[in-house]
């Protein structure tokens, strides 16, 4: 007999899951025995240079989902549309029997100077990243608090640990996403709920592929070249895959880290420590 996963029988909330580090947390928590819900806009991007995931996209990080043996619930939902998340969450978890995981994943980012950046830009990179995970958090929590306890997941980047240079704006909304969780889980901890952060350093996803962002990123530094080595890991290694933030969103999904809260989680290559 196969051994158990280490979230098997539980049921997980992915957003931003059509690929990337979203697909990824999915494919690995079902690998381990978790049936997901994977949430995605599947549209363009206001403000950002990459293009959006598409409902084709979605449809294969199902795919995968139901080839580690699992089943997958696809919403196509904006998560600035806190009505429309909690309804379409409502009716996947009710198909899927409760909710144990949320991984609120979903966000942009855009690389613009200070004086480069429009009240657009901040207002899209804020109502992504913070309401966004704001309303997921809402739409998840109180399936969590009917399951009897649970694990929140806010994928913030070394960002939200210390400053990246060139946007001003991300930087502020990944701070607002480790308070979040940190808040999160004062209030949620009598429900046995966790609440936990994971702070990537650059990953290699569709975020980063192409030439729009590093382009972006190399137009800045050639414009002010002293902030540049901020972005410098500590380790050997200039990005790290969507597969190794997932390891450790697994560790806090599952019962292995029953007694960790208000954590903020590094996948960093040591590059906060600079």
């Amino acid at each position: 007999m196969a051994a158990a996963g280490r979230v098997t029988g539980k049921v997980a909330l992915v957003t931003g899951a059509a690929r990337g580090m979203g697909r990824a947390h999915a494919v690995r928590l079902a690998r381990e025995g978790a049936d997901v819900i994977v949430l995605d806009v599947c549209a363009p991007l206001p403000s950002v240079a990459y293009p959006g995931a598409s409902r084709d996209d979605l449809h294969e990080t199902v795919r995968l989902v139901e080839v580690a043996g699992r089943r997958a619930v696809a919403i196509v939902a904006d998560v600035r549309d806190h009505d429309l998340l909690c309804s379409e969450v409502a009716v996947a978890v009710d198909r899927l029997g409760g909710l144990d995981i949320i991984v609120a994943n979903a966000g942009i980012c855009v690389v613009a100077p200070w004086d480069r950046a429009t009240p657009e830009i901040l207002r899209d990179t804020l109502d992504i990243n913070v309401v966004g995970v704001w309303n997921t958090v809402m739409a998840g929590a109180p399936h969590l608090v009917a399951r009897g306890g649970g694990s929140v997941i806010l994928i913030s980047s070394a960002a939200g640990l210390k400053v990246q240079p060139y946007m001003v704006h991300y930087t502020a909304s990944k701070f607002a996403v480790t308070g979040m969780a940190k808040a999160f889980a004062v209030e949620l901890a009598k429900d046995s709920i966790r609440v936990n952060s994971v702070h990537p350093t650059g990953v290699e996803t569709g975020m980063s592929a192409g030439g729009g962002l590093q382009a972006a990123i190399g137009a800045a530094i050639e414009a002010n070249p002293r902030p540049a080595g901020m972005f410098t890991n500590m380790l050997p290694v200039e990005r790290v895959a969507a597969e190794d933030v997932a390891d450790a969103v697994l560790f806090l999904a599952s019962d292995e880290s029953k007694h960790v809260t208000a954590l903020a989680m590094t996948v960093d290559a040591g590059v906060t420590q600079y």
